[in-house]
């Protein structure tokens, strides 16, 4: 797998010397309630285990998994991925903040760089992703790198015996491709 790089940032595969980090971050009851598939609390071993399937997955290319690394100090901040489904060139984003990493503009910069990496290096034709209603600030990032808001699914999940709303986000390579002109054009004048 590969390293992605932006501005201040590095996403690259997990390493196991993540895995305490990882815990931590992770382990943080404010992120396990934001996200569908982080438990509270986070089991022994669960890091191991995400780190060394998130190596087995990525040779199969069905799936990338990204430690968001700051360039500055190699701190741990959190975690991206993209899940793809190969015949229909799509993918599904997900990922998470550590909580003292919040509001520092990370996850932006790098859903920006994974939506690059997507497509222009894994050729997709669509990413999407989905928050929790409950989750504005996941929301906010998706708005920020171009994703168009499609709408809410009621009752979707079932996270700890309730269910909860989920709003949806997507954004095709052309709809991509404009913005990058867009972008281009205004760093010219």
């Amino acid at each position: 797998m590969v390293n992605l790089y932006s501005d201040n940032l590095i996403l690259r595969p997990f390493e196991l010397d993540d895995a305490q980090r990882v815990r931590e971050l992770a382990g943080d009851y404010e992120i396990a309630k934001t996200t569908l598939n982080i438990p509270h609390p986070y089991p022994e071993g669960a890091a191991e285990a995400f780190i060394n399937r998130s190596h087995e997955v990525a040779k199969e290319g069905t799936h990338y998994d990204f430690a968001i690394v700051r360039k500055h100090d190699n701190a741990l901040v959190g975690a991206i991925a993209l899940g793809i489904t190969s015949r229909y060139k799509r993918a599904e984003m997900a990922y998470w903040t550590g909580s003292p990493y919040w509001g520092k503009g990370y996850m932006t910069e790098a859903a920006s760089r994974l939506v690059k990496f997507g497509f222009e290096e894994l050729d997709l034709n669509r990413i999407y992703a989905f928050a929790f209603t409950s989750n504005p600030a996941s929301s906010k990032v998706m708005r920020k790198i171009g994703m168009n808001y499609e709408g809410t699914l009621v009752q979707h999940v079932l996270k700890w015996d309730q269910y909860y709303d989920l709003d949806a986000y997507g954004i095709l390579r052309q709809t991509y491709h404009e913005l990058e002109r867009e972008d281009t054009c205004s760093d010219r004048t």
